[in-house]
């Protein structure tokens, strides 16, 4: 398989490290293979500036040092340090627990006191014997264990939660095709090991993804699932420092089931629609999926096979209206387009009698009171988060998509469903229950 594939990527992050080496480098499998090669110490992850081509090769991952925002860099952490459980007798577990199942500090492998150990770095380079942390070098039958800071105990075993399988009560092993929408697999542990929260709880962190509001996405015990077309599935994790995180299931090697996917015309909202129109209803060409030109996005086709993203067709990968593309005009980010209904009509939207006419707007800002701004800010003017309208948490409301469902009441993002002065949401701050958000009118001047 690909070398990145061992890592776990973020976006726009860079780490605080004291042990890294810098390299020039054209892409993140050359640093990559810079990180594998690493002798100066144990390489654990990798940043790579795309401006600069610069690697660094890192000893710290962000379980271990301080993470803040790097616009232009990309950090790829290894995952088998990330791994907090272990599979079988745990010889490849390299995560950070550093006492014994009965709370005994463990002694570092490198020092001689209390105990002389017989297993040390030295002896054993690819061991993984770093600082006091918990190891398997001599494939214990028992699991990761350590030499013991408690002069009366040499050694003793660690208390290392076991991961999951990936294999069901039936003895398949599971998988997912295209981003794993249709999963209904039995995982609950997050990448990085965490025990995925309920679906029906709402501790330790609360949330709108509940089965009464989502019946069809199958959000069963505290199963990953993909119900927001997300990457891949993820879970909310029972871990308080870690809202939620995605759940490491191996793509399925066949190809999915040909359904009834392939549409020339507009079926429904258009999900399957796969015909070549590439213009938008008033008249402007679509950017092409695989550029970031003129507008950034996250639709990038690789990261979504299965929706369709080929060339600049309109297509509807986020269970919007109907399909709709970027446009090449920098002043307009995205429109819908005019898709022959299957039943004869045009779906234009002279043909949307029962949805408001929306103006094709720029996202970061709205005209008249705004009750046809469909942008993704989702951030209130005093900066705090938008709750998700069909959540109930941390305010009860009545302003829900079923009510006002020409209000477009998506996610969490500013909206104006009853006739406001401008867009506005509900806040995650139990102590304020709504606020305008922080958006411009278009006709304001612009500031200079």
């Amino acid at each position: 398989g690909d070398i990145l594939d061992d890592y776990l990527r973020t976006d726009g992050v860079w780490l605080l490290s004291r042990n890294k080496q810098f390299y020039k480098t054209n892409n993140e499998k050359e640093c990559a293979e810079k990180c594998e090669a690493e002798r100066n110490f144990n390489c654990r992850a990798f940043l790579f500036t795309r401006k600069k081509l610069e690697c660094l090769t890192l000893a710290e991952n962000a379980k271990m040092t301080v993470m803040f925002n790097g616009t232009d860099a990309v950090l790829y952490e290894k995952k088998i340090y990330l791994l907090q459980c272990k599979k079988g007798i745990g010889k490849d577990y390299r995560g950070m627990e550093a006492k014994t199942r009965r709370g005994i500090p463990c002694q570092k492998w490198s020092e001689k006191t209390p105990h002389n150990p017989n297993f040390t770095p030295e002896k054993h380079p690819n061991a993984g014997l770093d600082e006091n942390y918990c190891r398997n070098p001599d494939g214990d039958q028992s699991g990761p264990w350590c030499y013991t800071t408690d002069p009366a105990t040499r050694f003793d075993y660690c208390n290392i939660p076991e991961c999951e399988g990936l294999v069901t009560h039936t003895g398949e092993v599971e998988c997912m095709q295209c981003n794993g929408e249709d999963y209904h697999g039995e995982v609950s542990r997050t990448e990085s090991g965490l025990e995925c929260q309920r679906w029906d709880a709402q501790k330790p962190h609360m949330h709108g993804f509940t089965l009464k509001h989502f019946p069809e996405k199958d959000l069963k015990m505290n199963y990953c699932r993909n119900p927001d077309g997300e990457l891949r599935p993820w879970c909310f994790t029972t871990s308080t420092a870690k809202r939620w995180e995605y759940c490491n299931i191996p793509r399925c090697t066949t190809h999915p089931p040909v359904s009834g996917l392939g549409s020339q015309c507009l079926s429904g909202k258009g999900e399957g629609y796969r015909g070549r129109i590439a213009i938008t209803e008033s008249g402007n060409a679509c950017q092409h999926w695989n550029t970031q030109f003129p507008h950034k996005h996250g639709w990038i086709p690789d990261r979504y096979p299965c929706k369709g993203l080929e060339e600049n067709y309109c297509r509807n990968p986020d269970g919007e209206k109907r399909p709709w593309c970027y446009t090449v005009n920098s002043r307009v980010r995205w429109e819908y387009c005019a898709i022959p209904h299957c039943d004869g009509t045009e779906q234009g939207i002279a043909g949307m009698n029962n949805v408001p006419v929306q103006v094709p707007l720029s996202e970061e800002c709205y005209r008249g009171k705004g009750q046809s701004y469909r942008g993704t800010t989702s951030i209130t003017a005093s900066g705090k988060k938008c709750q998700a309208w069909n959540s109930m948490f941390p305010h009860r409301h009545e302003k829900t998509p079923d009510r006002f469902p020409n209000a477009d009441l998506r996610h969490n993002y500013c909206r104006n469903p009853d006739g406001d002065n401008s867009p506005w949401c509900f806040t995650t701050d139990p102590n304020m229950r709504w606020e305008y958000c922080s958006l411009k009118r278009c006709d304001d001047p612009p500031q200079e």
